[in-house]
């Protein structure tokens, strides 16, 4: 074990931690010292986006002292960002374990240096605190979760005043702020209880109010409010206000999945709690078959994330990827509008780099104007910050199942997007007609756009630096023909470079830096690759396309395009 270590080892037992924390040190280094070396090698990071990490004792795990020390620096921030101010924050968290305890330490730390506090009074989607920040004007705000990610996770991601997750500068400078905190003793544990307010109730009724007004079409629903949803939560916060807000619209034929409906930071039934993964909506797709539901509907522990079921064209239940999900919500909130005559001619639309490029098609062609950004929420609501005022934003997402319609909330939303979608499948069934055949029709008017994606982890000591060099392998020798097709443009988004590799000619990229390159062949595939920041791996995205003549032709152009992109894969070496 290294000195570096030994020294936090030490700390941690000669320091003002509880004893309880000093016994499990002792106990691991005494059972399993690998474990314990794990937990203090390096401590837990503070990202762009807050803290994310294994739960248990050490400086590199999720705990009462790393989760204290980091909102001592994002408190420290605050005083100097707004001095003479009142700084206000809200709190929220989601079902894993130690959720609560996390996010009524967080609660105690910002209350003990003078802040006021809103804590919800048990645990609420994420997008219920972004929406709580600006509605209660605060400056900031915190929600433990870990998303996503496996029950051994917890995590912290911090907001700004704007409801949106931190960007430049205040994501660097809160960083640097954490970083400053050397230890728990520089913490104001306590002290500051009566700067705390416990909200709940009142917040939801105003949520699900705001979400109730995003609807377009409620005689439709109120034609189709039999509509028969199957909806999961996956034992996670969307208990709370999805049936609310499905209830709201007028929605009355609801099946919960039972099994899955009791929040519980164990996710007894699924291994990852999310609704990308087909096992973990395999439970919501048993009932969804058994009722013959119209749709079924999946969300992530902290509700920010959907995925839906539908049946396809052959009668069978299939699951939707998040970029069809992204494509159907453009396409009806654009189509809506204009049909209803409430569009603006500043209207726009914002999807991310690595998704389908049929959104943009989608909103041009319905004279929507469209915006791409670097990938992940907090840079959608950062261009609506900017276009506040004087564009008029409509809907936004990512193909990482994540979508945000309106502005009131400023990060993904899958409360709002659970109730917009069985909006759509209404919309659909009351002219005869599923979600799935709705989106055949889009693959016919605009184009058969299909998606997929690869994830490499290169495990070990060097796994960083092999995917570091893979990055610069492409960046110094791009390839120059892919799958037969000749490379038209690289991307390079780190460099902030687009180059016409056929011409010869270049331009400035007008985003932020990000480690991302993109290569544009002539036969309009997108091939993006974008290592992970926190993790040795990095994630390889596909996008083709072909065009879709009639529905008969569908079994066997999605073939074409599968083999497509596993062409791709081969032709790039990455199989």
């Amino acid at each position: 074990m290294d000195a570096a270590t030994l020294k936090n080892i030490n700390a941690w037992l000669n320091g003002n931690y509880d004893a309880d924390t000093k016994d499990q040190i002792k106990k691991l280094q005494e059972s399993n010292p690998a474990d314990l070396e794990e937990s203090f090698y390096k401590s837990l990071e503070f990202g762009t986006g807050g803290l994310r990490g294994i739960m248990g004792v050490g400086t590199n795990r999720m705990n009462k002292y790393t989760v204290g020390m980091a909102t001592q620096g994002f408190a420290n921030y605050l005083k100097k960002s707004f001095p003479g101010e009142e700084i206000k924050v809200a709190i929220a968290h989601d079902s894993r374990n130690n959720g609560r305890f996390f996010a009524e330490t967080t609660a105690n730390v910002f209350a003990s240096n003078g802040i006021k506090v809103y804590l919800f009074e048990s645990l609420r989607p994420t997008p219920e605190l972004s929406f709580t920040i600006r509605t209660l004007k605060c400056k900031a705000g915190v929600v433990c979760t870990a998303s996503h990610n496996p029950k051994e996770y917890n995590g912290y991601k911090a907001y700004w005043d704007d409801g949106a997750q931190l960007v430049s500068p205040h994501d660097k400078n809160v960083i640097k702020e954490v970083e400053a905190i050397s230890s728990v003793d520089d913490v104001k544990w306590s002290g500051g209880e009566a700067n705390i307010t416990i909200i709940g109730k009142e917040m939801d009724d105003q949520y699900i109010e705001m979400v109730k007004g995003l609807s377009v079409y409620p005689e439709v629903i109120a034609k189709q409010h039999d509509l028969k949803i199957v909806y999961t939560p996956i034992h996670g916060t969307g208990i709370m206000l999805v049936p609310k807000a499905l209830q709201a619209y007028g929605f009355t034929n609801v099946h919960i999945v039972e099994e899955q409906a009791t929040p519980d930071g164990n996710f007894p039934t699924v291994i990852y709690p999310n609704p990308e993964e087909s096992e973990t909506m395999s439970i919501g797709l048993k009932k969804a078959k058994e009722l013959d539901a119209d749709i079924l509907l999946g969300t992530d522990p902290d509700a920010d994330r959907v995925g839906i079921g539908v049946k396809n064209h052959k009668g069978e239940w299939i699951l939707m990827n998040g970029n069809q999900t992204l494509v159907l919500a453009f396409a009806y909130m654009l189509e809506a509008r204009k049909s209803k005559g409430i569009t603006k001619a500043n209207d726009f639309a914002v999807s991310t780099i690595v998704s389908t490029e049929m959104a943009r098609v989608v909103s041009e062609h319905n004279a929507v104007k469209y915006y791409s950004v670097l990938t992940g929420f907090k840079w959608i609501a950062s261009l609506i910050l900017e276009k506040e005022g004087k564009e008029n934003y409509i809907v936004g997402g990512e193909e990482s199942f994540g979508l945000m319609i309106g502005d009131k909330v400023r990060d993904k939303d899958s409360v709002s997007a659970v109730a917009l979608l069985c909006e759509m499948a209404a919309y659909e069934k009351n002219q005869g007609r599923s979600l799935f055949d709705k989106l055949l029709d889009l693959y016919i008017q605009y184009g058969f756009y299909y998606e997929n994606l690869i994830s490499i982890t290169k495990k070990g000591m060097n796994g960083q630096k092999e995917i570091a060099d893979m990055m610069e392998g492409y960046r110094k020798n791009p390839p120059s023909v892919i799958h037969g097709s000749k490379v038209a443009q690289l991307l390079d988004y780190e460099l902030s470079i687009g180059k016409n590799l056929i011409t010869g000619e270049s331009w400035k990229i007008e985003l932020p830096k990000s480690n991302v390159l993109q290569f544009i062949t002539e036969d309009g595939s997108k091939i993006s690759a974008r290592p992970s920041g926190t993790e040795p791996k990095i994630k390889f995205y596909f996008s083709v396309n072909t065009k879709l003549n009639n529905k008969a032709e569908f079994d066997a152009k999605y073939a074409e395009l599968e083999a497509k992109i596993k062409g791709i894969i081969a032709s790039l070496q990455l199989s």
